[in-house]
């Protein structure tokens, strides 16, 4: 159950929040200006590549790594495949994970190490095998970590991690690697890296404009603001015991929605689907007709509940970023929603390049997975 008052508490939410998600979502725009500074200073301004890679590859354990390669892959678009190398082991620890090369890789491809935590040996000893096969690497971990040592010994480029000055390497990959804040530590400075390669476009200027997004969208959607007024905590409460069905429309809606649907599960504990329009329909459709169909009461409706425990019921988050005048498949998605008596949310960011939209998206979902997280009740951050 959410505790709707809680969001408006701020106090109450900052004792609640003993991982700091709420500081590091609203610190996310100060995060990409410090990890820009960071890729700059690590000489990534002052690369004259060749030419382009053939494929970019990317490992790195968790939710923030996925993440990143979706994005990149999203931004990158036809320029070259963006492929994720998925790890495996026994548990999800860092001395237990292993990635391998695709035996296709070669010298004409690069490989992208982003973690939060930097003392996998798996991702070192992916170093040294893209070295002999003469695959560029370039990582972004915190400093001094084993990693930063693997890759300089493989003649890698290797860019400190963002950290904000109350954090500490010992802790940011145990703690913080879901935080709003990891995404952007490590995603800024590989955007820089592919705008010198000529794979997207994401030159300083536009990082700052990126900042400057994410900081507006924090003021809008930060704890003292009231949740009538607060986009993210408005759509926490309408997610609060629901099934959300999150569907997307653009090319940069696609990884927001689901990386929205990863933070949900992973810090609000709430299972959600996550799906592109037009295909949505057709996959999700079901959803709003059986047990998770808003008006799905087939017994009597005076019969005692109390002591029962009801289906979610399914809620649309629709997330787009096109305009409303072009062809859109929202109108066919509204309508099967409310067909159905199904509630639909709807988030637009406001007009923007593809990295500025991309970073609204973000941000207000990121927020609203941590209202969630803080605010249900059973299901406070640990």
């Amino acid at each position: 159950m959410l505790d709707e008052t809680l969001l408006d508490a701020p106090d109450a939410l900052a004792l609640a929040d003993r991982r700091g998600l709420l500081r590091g979502a609203a610190e996310a725009g100060a995060r990409v200006r410090t990890a820009a500074r960071h890729a700059a200073e690590a000489g990534i301004a002052d690369l004259r590549p060749e030419g382009r890679p053939r494929a970019v590859l990317v490992a790195g354990p968790g939710t923030a790594a996925a993440g990143v390669a979706d994005l990149i892959g999203a931004l990158a678009g036809a320029s070259a495949p963006v492929v994720r190398l998925a790890p495996t082991g026994v548990a999800p620890a860092a001395g237990a994970l292993r990635w391998a090369l695709p035996g296709w890789a070669g010298s004409v491809d690069l490989l992208l190490l982003p973690t939060t935590d930097g003392s996998e040996p798996g991702l070192a000893l992916l170093a040294g095998q893209a070295y002999r096969r003469g695959i560029t690497v370039v990582a972004v971990a915190p400093e001094g970590s084993p990693l930063s040592e693997a890759v300089s010994d493989s003649h890698g480029l290797f860019v400190p991690l963002a950290m904000a000055p109350h954090e500490q390497p010992d802790e940011y990959g145990e703690n913080l690697s879901a935080s709003p804040g990891a995404l952007w530590a490590l995603f800024t400075p590989l955007l820089a890296l592919l705008d010198r390669v000529g794979l997207l476009e994401a030159p300083p200027e536009a990082l700052e404009r990126v900042a400057d997004r994410l900081d507006r969208t924090a003021e809008r959607c930060g704890p003292a603001i009231a949740t009538y007024s607060n986009p993210a905590k408005t759509l926490a409460a309408e997610l609060a015991e629901s099934l959300p069905l999150i569907w997307t429309e653009g090319d940069a809606a696609g990884p927001a929605g689901r990386r929205f649907a990863a933070v949900l599960a992973e810090l609000a504990g709430l299972p959600a689907l996550a799906a592109e329009l037009p295909e949505a329909l057709p996959a999700h459709g079901v959803l709003l007709t059986g047990a998770y169909a808003a008006a799905a009461d087939p017994d009597d409706f005076f019969r005692d509940r109390v002591e029962e425990t009801q289906a979610p019921r399914a809620r649309v988050v629709l997330l787009r970023d096109r305009p409303a005048g072009g062809l859109t498949a929202a109108p066919a998605a509204r309508e099967l929603a409310l067909g159905h008596e199904t509630a639909v949310s709807e988030l637009e960011p406001e007009e923007g390049d593809a990295l500025e939209t991309l970073a609204e998206l973000l941000a207000v979902t990121d927020f609203a997975a941590v209202y969630l997280s803080l605010a249900t009740s059973g299901h406070m951050a640990p």
